[in-house]
């Protein structure tokens, strides 16, 4: 296959770059890479991830970026303590710091907005 051992690249839209670059910098804290005219650029663990600016941008209502961590509710509190707000859906069933647990009770995943309020998440599986 052409793309099996290609590098992802992933993007993420804004309407504010300058407010997006901050929160996926400073709150989320990921490393910036050189970045260009119409994107800033972080690694997303190897992955490069595009925050482009696109005026009129709406965000999707659900999920457009992810990750998978070892301790969700740890990672909830300390992204809380960078000023994060995890949404609460009503109906979902889930916890206090907003995590839901999937039937089966292995897999968690919690749901917080970034400025534009594109659904980014958190998963522990």
């Amino acid at each position: 296959m052409p793309l099996a051992n290609a590098t992802p690249v992933t993007s993420v839209i804004t309407r504010d770059r300058g407010a997006a670059e901050a929160f996926y910098a400073e709150t989320l804290g990921l490393p910036r890479l050189p970045g260009d005219d119409f994107a800033a650029v972080f690694d997303l663990a190897g992955v490069p991830l595009r925050v482009t600016e696109v005026p009129g941008h709406t965000p999707s209502a659900h999920p457009i970026l992810g990750w998978q961590v070892a301790d969700i509710a740890a990672t909830v509190r300390a992204l809380t303590g960078r000023g994060v707000a995890f949404t609460i859906y009503d109906g979902m069933g889930q916890d206090a710091l907003g995590i839901w647990t999937a039937p089966g009770g292995v897999t968690k995943v919690a749901f917080f907005p970034d400025p534009d309020g594109n659904v980014l998440s958190l998963t522990q599986a």
